[in-house]
């Protein structure tokens, strides 16, 4: 043999030997390829139990708080303010004396409408006496009359303009704001105080008449305010408009909240809750479990294999933290609430938490 059949012989042997090793080599790999698609990676998810309770229908809107009662009191006659007796943020009583104005003028005004008034008295008593014996006319007698009627009724009206020189309360309530001072002169009708009444409060809601069937006079009701968000004050619904509002399509719910300890203020802004129905048995599924899709609700339920699968359902009423499942679910049952965004049906899974049931 020559140099180059050696040399073509040797190539040949090398290209043999590497064949058999890839053909030995190539079970291997799709063995462990096999293997590495056997190994499924478990999504860590955080599960809630179903469980049975009770959960109450409401309608919730929001409202600007307004007092029930407030009133601008006006002075009902003229005068230079004299005394103020009581600041902004007092409580005051129906009837109360606020301020008082100059009276000097008003009671010289009164003395004198009383002299007229028994001088009058006295001239009708002598006519009286004088037409009992026939020696006056009937018409000198009724004049002597209409004349004392009209002196008595200038006396009561100088009387009640000296009375009206104190401007007073008109119901209980707290002094939310002073228009005079003391020197100020003051017109007749001219704003002195708003006395606003802070017990009781009304919030008016706007309640789409697709949905005011379900509300009634009386239904319960809780508001909250950012000034106490931990606080809930109870209230009903007092009135409810029977008349729709065409230009928006709603009806005006008036809901009245009563605050003894006076926490509330006229202007918050409050959410108000009317409660209109309650099922003490209903199956009740946490909110973050229920995944909303075209309209469509589902969850995902954890099975005893650890898998998760994708479960169709139907809610009924919902409060701040469940819905209602009317179909779809049984309690008992652990359904995923954190970690089923991006899950795929029978997907493995791995609980590191379990929220207890409420």
């Amino acid at each position: 043999m020559n140099k180059f059949s050696l040399i073509a012989a040797a190539l040949l042997s090398s290209m043999a030997l590497a064949g058999c090793q890839n053909a030995d080599s190539a079970p291997h790999k799709a063995e462990a390829e096999g293997e590495k698609k056997k190994e499924e990676v478990a999504i860590p998810v955080e599960v809630a139990d179903v469980s049975r309770g009770s959960i109450e229908a409401s309608y919730r809107g929001t409202a600007t708080l307004e007092a029930a009662d407030e009133a601008t009191v006006v002075a009902k006659t003229a005068g230079v303010v004299e005394r103020i007796g009581i600041e902004e943020g007092q409580r005051v009583r129906r009837g109360q004396v606020l301020a008082s104005l100059e009276t000097d003028r008003l009671k010289l005004e009164v003395e004198r409408a009383r002299a007229n008034l028994n001088q009058l008295e006295q001239d009708f008593k002598r006519n009286e006496s004088i037409f009992k014996q026939n020696l006056i006319s009937r018409e000198v007698y009724d004049r002597s009359r209409f004349e004392l009627e009209a002196a008595r009724a200038a006396y009561e009206l100088a009387a009640l303009t000296l009375r009206e020189a104190e401007i007073r309360a008109p119901f209980d309530g707290v002094v939310s704001q002073r228009h005079i001072k003391v020197g100020n002169m003051v017109q007749i009708n001219a704003p002195t105080f708003r006395v606003t009444q802070l017990d009781r409060l009304e919030a008016q809601i706007y309640v789409p008449e697709r949905d005011i069937h379900k509300l009634a006079i009386g239904h319960p009701t809780s508001l909250t305010v950012d000034a106490w968000p931990s606080e809930r004050f109870n209230g009903e619904v007092e009135r409810i408009n029977p008349v729709v509002d065409p230009a928006t399509g709603t009806v005006k719910v008036t809901v009245v909240v009563a605050d003894e300890q006076a926490r509330l203020k006229p202007g918050m802004f409050g959410r108000v809750q009317i409660r209109y129905d309650r099922r003490d048995d209903a199956v009740l599924v946490a909110k973050d479990a229920v995944l909303v899709e075209d309209a469509a609700e589902s969850v995902f339920v954890v099975d005893e294999e650890g898998r998760a699968h994708r479960r169709a359902i139907r809610t009924g009423y919902a409060d701040a933290d469940h819905y209602e499942v009317v179909e779809g679910l049984k309690d008992g049952e652990r359904v995923i609430t954190t970690g089923q965004a991006n899950l795929k049906d029978k997907a493995k899974v791995e609980v590191v938490q379990t929220l207890a049931a409420s």
